[in-house]
């Protein structure tokens, strides 16, 4: 009876342990390398698989999700021979679990390391200043390597972001102090650029305003030109209209006595005038001397105008009397 319950017992145990060895269920996501008598057998993909007891077993396990590798720091130099730690997070993923498993023994590690190095090297390449600018080129340029390198090892890298880069505390306190500066010298630039504006806005507003001035005066001085060209072009046919009717006048009726007698008090007049502008006065010699002055106009009249006796019309000449 003990024997019987002890082989029993034996049975059952073996029974769980070939189920233990034989099944396995593999989670979604998720890749499990199957060894048989340590040669690879293949890959196992998500669910429930059957596996030879004794001969095969799980070797490796990998997780086929997106994995954030985290980079530690590390002492960097700069082109300008500044010292920086960075540190920063790998992004990957197993996509071929074989390769993962024989290709390289830790490639957290491997990468880990490739990434500290070709991270060195490109910051050695640029100065302190521009690290800060060039983060997206550098982040580039670690994954490009990557990528050459992990390819062999079936693992691809997505990206790669640097989180920190900690400059020395005498270079932060020498930064703030050039940033200080940068700033006050942008704050003067720009007064000094707004006070040169400002006087070529009020200098072009003086050379537009003397422009304009000088044209208003240029059109005055035009409009007052047309209006005395106007005037003296009024003055001259009201003059002429004038004669004209003098002429016509002197040659109706009465018109010839009528002019002698307009002579005669022309010249009465101007006589009397000259008598009061000037301390000196002619005398004529003879007070028959306005008479003849009047017969002499008139000789003049009828030489020039033969036919103003009969009532012909009278020549413009008549103005000059």
């Amino acid at each position: 009876m003990t024997a019987t319950v002890f082989v029993t017992i034996f049975f059952a145990v073996l029974a769980i342990v070939v189920i233990v060895k034989t099944a396995v269920v593999v989670p979604q996501q998720n890749a499990y390398v199957v060894e048989r008598l340590g040669k690879y057998q293949g890959t196992l993909g998500a669910g429930f698989h059957i596996l030879l007891p004794f001969l095969d077993r799980i070797a490796y396990k990998h997780s086929l999700k997106e994995l954030a590798v985290d980079i530690p720091e590390q002492v960097c130099i700069t082109r300008d021979n500044v010292q920086v730690g960075v540190d920063g997070v790998i992004y990957m993923k197993i996509l071929d679990a074989e390769r993962a498993s024989y290709g390289i023994d830790d490639y957290y590690f491997a990468i880990s390391q490739l990434a500290q190095t070709t991270l060195r090297s490109e910051i050695g390449k640029i100065e302190l200043d521009k690290t800060f600018e060039e983060r997206n080129a550098i982040n580039a340029k670690v994954v490009s390597e990557l990528d050459k390198a992990t390819d062999a090892w079936g693992i691809k890298v997505f990206r790669y972001e640097i989180k920190n880069i900690n400059p020395p505390h005498d270079v932060l306190a020498a930064m703030e102090k050039q940033m200080r500066a940068e700033r006050e010298k942008r704050a003067v630039i720009l007064t000094s650029e707004g006070a040169r504006d400002a006087a070529i806005n009020n200098a072009e507003g003086d050379k537009q305003k003397t422009i304009k001035l000088s044209e208003a005066d240029k059109q005055k001085q035009i409009n007052e030109a047309e209006g005395q060209a106007s005037a003296i072009l009024a003055v001259a046919q009201a003059t002429a209209e004038g004669i004209q009717k003098i002429a016509l006048a002197v040659s109706q009726p009465g018109g010839h006595e009528a002019v002698q007698l307009r002579v005669a008090e022309k010249y009465i007049k101007e006589f009397g005038e000259l008598a009061k502008t000037t301390n000196t006065t002619i005398i004529p010699a003879s007070l028959t001397d306005a008479a003849g002055m009047v017969a002499t106009a008139m000789e003049i009249v009828k030489k020039k105008n033969p036919s103003s006796t009969d009532g012909g019309p009278l020549s413009s000449d008549v103005k000059s009397w």
